[in-house]
C-alpha cells in the first residue's frame, strides 16, 4: 500500500484491538499493552526505519494525546517502549532493522548461481522470512538456514519457514565459512562490514548474494534484475576487485 495508508490501517487495527479489550472488560494496561504489541507487529510495514517507527509508536502517542492515559500508573507507560525495544532491538537499528525481500525477488538465481543439492545456505538478517522463502523456491533441495537477531521476528520467521532452520542470532559473530550461499538484505553502510566478513570467511566458490545493495569494491560475477527492477549483486569467492 502507498504511504502513509500502512500507518493509518496500523494505528486502527492498534485502536480496534484497544477498544475490544476495553469492551471485554481488561485492565487499562492491559488494553494498552494489547493494542501497542498489534501496532509494534504491524510495523513490519513500513518500508523505512523511520516509518517502522512512526507505526509502532502511533497508538501509544494517539492514546496519550486522547488524554486517556491519565489513569494509567507511571510504570505502565514502559510497556510499549519495551515490546518496540523486543521486536527491534537497537543493535537491529544499526544494522537492517527489517527489509523484506519482495515476492519474486530472487526469480531466476538458481539459474545464474547452481548449487548442488544439500548446500548450506543462509539469509543473513531473515526477519520474516521473504527472503527463505523465495530462496526455498530456487533451492528447493538446499539447506536454507536464517538468522536474525529480534527474537519476535526469528519466532514469527520458524512459524513461516518450516522448512528452514532459524535460530535467533547475531549475523556479525556467525561463522560463514561453511556455506555455499550467504544472501543479504542489508543497507549501504553496512556493506563494507559484510564484504569483509565474506571475504574472510566464504570458502573458494561460495556466494554472497545481496539485494540491491552492491558492494562497490568487488566485481560482481552477475547481476539478477527483480520484477521490481532492483538489482541482486552476485559475488564469488575469492572476490576480485574493480
Amino acid at each position: 500500500m502507498p504511504w502513509p495508508l500502512p500507518a493509518l490501517a496500523a494505528w486502527g487495527l492498534a485502536w480496534i484491538v484497544f477498544l475490544a479489550a476495553a469492551w471485554l472488560r481488561a485492565p487499562l494496561w492491559l488494553a494498552l499493552g494489547a493494542a501497542t504489541l498489534a501496532g509494534v507487529t504491524l510495523a513490519v510495514a513500513g518500508t523505512t526505519p523511520w516509518r517502522r517507527l512512526f507505526i509502532a509508536a502511533g497508538f501509544p502517542v494517539m492514546f496519550a494525546a486522547s488524554g486517556a492515559g491519565a489513569a494509567l500508573p507511571g510504570w505502565a507507560w514502559l510497556l510499549p517502549l519495551g515490546l518496540l525495544w523486543l521486536l527491534y532491538p537497537m543493535s537491529s537499528w544499526r544494522d537492517a532493522p527489517l527489509f523484506p525481500t519482495p515476492a519474486g525477488g530472487l526469480r531466476g538465481l538458481a539459474a545464474l548461481v547452481p548449487l548442488p543439492p544439500g548446500a548450506r545456505v543462509l539469509d543473513a538478517g531473515c526477519g520474516l522470512g521473504d527472503g527463505l522463502r523465495e530462496l526455498h523456491r530456487e533451492y528447493p533441495g538446499a539447506r536454507l538456514e536464517g538468522l536474525e537477531w529480534s527474537w519476535p521476528l526469528a519466532l514469527a520467521c520458524q512459524a513461516r519457514c518450516r522448512f528452514a532452520r532459524v535460530r535467533r542470532g547475531d549475523i556479525w559473530h556467525a561463522d560463514w565459512s561453511s556455506y555455499a550461499m550467504v544472501y543479504l538484505f542489508q543497507r549501504p553502510e553496512t556493506m563494507p562490514r559484510a564484504v569483509d566478513k565474506a571475504a574472510r570467511e566464504l570458502p573458494p566458490g561460495a556466494w554472497m548474494a545481496s539485494l540491491e545493495f552492491e558492494a562497490r569494491d568487488l566485481t560482481p560475477a552477475h547481476v539478477l534484475r527483480c520484477p521490481d527492477g532492483r538489482p541482486v549483486w552476485l559475488y564469488q569467492a575469492p572476490f576480485r576487485s574493480r
